[in-house]
């Protein structure tokens, strides 16, 4: 039981490295707007195009970015319920563990 225990930490500990790598994006605007999050749901980039900056509707572009981060992040945490949804998985059916 403590060895099962011990593994499924590890396991833990892996996806989390993992998905700490994983980068994640999301775009709004027509892709005019554009951030990408890690999977420890930290922003790593907001892009803005240049076009859209002309416009000077300063809200709608914050408006944009705020959804295209969301969207992001969104994607970011259904990585990793996948994640640990495979490990539960793996532990019902005892594989991997």
């Amino acid at each position: 039981m403590m060895e099962q225990a011990r593994v499924m930490q590890e396991r833990i500990a892996e996806i989390q490295k993992a998905l700490n790598a994983r980068r994640f994006e999301a775009a709004s605007g027509g892709g005019m707007v554009r951030a990408t999050v890690t999977g420890a749901l930290r922003v790593v980039s907001i892009e803005i195009e240049d076009a859209f900056f002309k416009t000077g509707d300063r809200e709608m572009i914050q408006d944009l970015a705020a959804a295209a981060v969301n969207a992001a992040l969104v994607k970011a945490q259904e990585g990793a319920q996948a994640e640990f949804l495979r490990m539960q998985q793996q532990l019902a059916t005892g594989s991997g563990f």
